[in-house]
């Protein structure tokens, strides 16, 4: 199957600097891919050479089959929705809408309909007449979105479109995007460091760090499996726990030792041979089961020191050796700073990572 977005080998940089290296990546048609990752990673840069608003350095980035590497923005057959709204204040919603069209010169009629359609898909049909300072924030950038959607292209980039929201409103739209990419089946690329975003919008996600792809997955896979430290660790609120240690075999299977802590790896899926050496344990703090004992997991003798209640679940921080784990129980806790914990590890849910940093 041809990709809708194709990036072959490209490179980005200013001078000596290389914001992008060699980088290549497929995402296909109908597909809702988001650019993951701190800033300063490259994933902006990015977006804005696939939309044609960054000159590459080499490689060549393809559109619908078609190589647009040096192809001006509006010719490459794309749809793009910014982190500012940058709507004309002077102009209401309807011509707002319809200026790239009129610009482009289409008919009047294809205009008013492709209007229409799409004042109607974001709800914006009794806001036509309204001026950008009339309208929330929220509504702004629903015109910013419409405005990309009324060109009717297969391809839209989206620029961390929410971040410049309240939450509330980012969860609304958050949810509506979600919808439209439902209700329209284009080819959607979203740049976001916004983990929640993520998890929920994609059908893919890509974690950049430093202008590199660390992973390449879905949702459920780069939560249960990270790739690496930095992808387990970025992932994830509140973060993976980590536990310094050793993998050694004594007279029997495998075990990881740290601290007096010793756990049973037979249950652990390695990708491949390990040999015995350093390594880290990750788990999250949902994989901590707090009656560890009645569940014959292998548990991890700690004391409370901070619960925090978030409604639906609380987190509780609990101090082990010389460090702080999270362990996250249903919001009906009772448990005080002070008590002593002995939670549980289920290892088939955890995450060892070898003395590279890389998933073992």
């Amino acid at each position: 199957m041809q990709s809708a977005v194709s990036v072959k080998d490209l490179k980005i940089a200013y001078g000596d600097h290389t914001v992008i290296e060699k980088m290549s990546i497929d995402i296909a048609p109908r597909e809702f891919l988001v650019l993951l990752g701190p800033s300063g990673c490259g994933k902006s840069t990015l977006l804005n050479a696939i939309a044609g608003l960054q000159d590459i350095t080499s490689g060549e980035v393809w559109i619908s089959g078609k190589n647009v590497s040096w192809e001006e923005p509006k010719d490459r057959g794309i749809g793009m929705v910014f982190q500012s709204y940058a709507l004309y204040p002077r102009m209401s919603v309807r011509k707002n809408l319809s200026f790239g069209l009129r610009v482009a010169g289409l008919p009047k009629d294809e205009i008013e309909a492709r209007v229409a359609r799409t004042a109607a898909l974001l709800h914006l049909d009794k806001l036509l007449d309204r001026r950008p300072a009339e309208l929330s924030g929220g509504q702004r950038q629903r015109v910013a979105i419409g405005r990309a959607l009324v060109r009717e292209v297969d391809v839209f980039l989206f620029d961390e479109p929410l971040s410049n929201l309240d939450a509330k409103l980012r969860n609304e739209l958050r949810v509506e995007i979600k919808k439209l990419h439902q209700r329209l089946g284009n080819t959607m690329i979203y740049v976001t460091h916004d983990q929640v975003e993520a998890l929920t919008l994609a059908d893919r996600i890509a974690i950049m760090r430093d202008g590199v792809i660390q992973q390449l997955s879905s949702p459920a896979e780069i939560y249960r499996r990270p790739a690496n430290l930095f992808v387990a660790g970025f992932i994830g609120a509140p973060a993976m726990n980590f536990v310094e240690g050793r993998i050694e075999r004594g007279d029997g299977p495998l075990v990881f030792r740290s601290k007096g802590l010793t756990i049973d790896l037979s249950d652990y899926s390695f990708r491949a041979a390990v040999a015995e050496g350093p390594a880290t344990l990750g788990f999250r703090p949902e994989h901590l089961v707090l009656d560890g004992a009645e569940s014959g997991l292998p548990t991890i003798l700690g004391r409370v020191s901070v619960v925090e209640p978030m409604g639906s679940d609380a987190v509780v921080w609990f101090d082990w050796a010389d460090q702080s784990l999270s362990l996250r129980l249903m919001g009906d806790v009772t448990l005080e700073p002070g008590d002593a914990v002995a939670p549980g590890l289920d290892i088939a849910k955890a995450s060892l990572f070898g003395a590279d940093g890389s998933r073992l």
